[in-house]
């Protein structure tokens, strides 16, 4: 299931992408929480996303997916799956999707045995390197060879990223501070710090298809203006209805709407609130 995403987008920037791993997603035992969270640290940043995929816990279709983020270029982010228990695939299908083998990543080796020894004293026990369960919990520190760790602040079990292609863990709690990290650490060069803005109207009464030759005109003499609709049937405030409005650079945008406004008016189209999102 691939879910795509409309916004303004500046052409030198790579597009953003999110993949959402795991059956519990799939079946409606949890809901995903990684979609809007994205969204809005990516949005604090002036960054938006261009699409987001859903997989289940099924090898060949996250190989396919991941293959598919790969060959894109695209700056993606891969959560969940990357634990060591029978359902956790995506470490696996990373490798695959890139024709190459695991390994055992010594930095991260080496946070992991950290944390095993955190643990074991958290809990007044001897920390046992050796044991069965110790040496089974590396396997979470087997990447795709060449692969690169992300920092976990919350228990110091890393992800990893190949290229522009970056995974952490499904649990919320460690992955959204690990994709801020990513964004910060990495990604600062593409952060918009000019102002933006949207201006809109509701709009009663009128038919997209009517209305489309108006916002081709205003993208046609606005360039860098994107013009957008959002038409609802059953708004609870406004009922049936369209949401025609421009956004972009403040300067194009003052200039842009109001001739937006004109041309709806030639259309004798019914006008409602007017709205401001910076």
């Amino acid at each position: 299931m691939s879910q795509a995403l409309n916004h303004p987008r500046l052409e030198s920037a790579p597009r953003i992408g999110l993949i959402i791993v795991g059956d519990e997603i799939m079946s409606g035992k949890r809901t995903d929480k990684h979609l809007p969270k994205t969204i809005e640290l990516l949005k604090a940043r002036g960054l938006a996303l261009d699409y987001a995929d859903y997989v289940g816990d099924a090898p060949d279709r996250i190989t396919s997916t991941l293959r598919r983020a790969f060959a894109s270029g695209d700056l993606v982010f891969s959560c969940g799956g990357i634990g060591a228990t029978p359902d956790d695939h995506t470490r696996q299908c990373a490798a695959r999707a890139l024709g190459c083998d695991l390994a055992l990543h010594p930095q991260a080796e080496t946070l992991i045995r950290q944390r095993m020894q955190d643990v074991a004293l958290e809990q007044g026990v001897a920390y046992e390197p050796d044991r069965p369960d110790n040496i089974h919990r590396l396997n979470m520190g087997t990447f795709p060879v060449g692969a690169q760790i992300i920092p976990n602040p919350y228990n110091k079990i890393p992800g990893f990223s190949c290229g522009s292609v970056y995974f952490v863990p499904g649990f919320p709690v460690m992955a959204w501070p690990m994709i801020e990290w990513v964004l910060d650490t990495h990604y600062p060069h593409l952060f918009r710090t000019a102002a933006w803005i949207e201006q809109s109207v509701i709009v009663f009464g009128a038919m997209e298809a009517t209305l489309t030759p108006l916002m081709e005109a205003l993208e046609r003499d606005f360039v860098g203006v994107k013009v957008f609709s959002l038409p609802s049937v059953d708004h609870p405030q406004y009922g049936r209805h369209i949401e025609l409005g421009v956004k972009g650079d403040p300067t194009l945008v003052s200039q842009a709407y109001p001739a937006l406004l004109a041309g709806l008016r030639q259309f004798n189209a019914q006008l409602g609130p007017e709205l401001v999102q910076k």
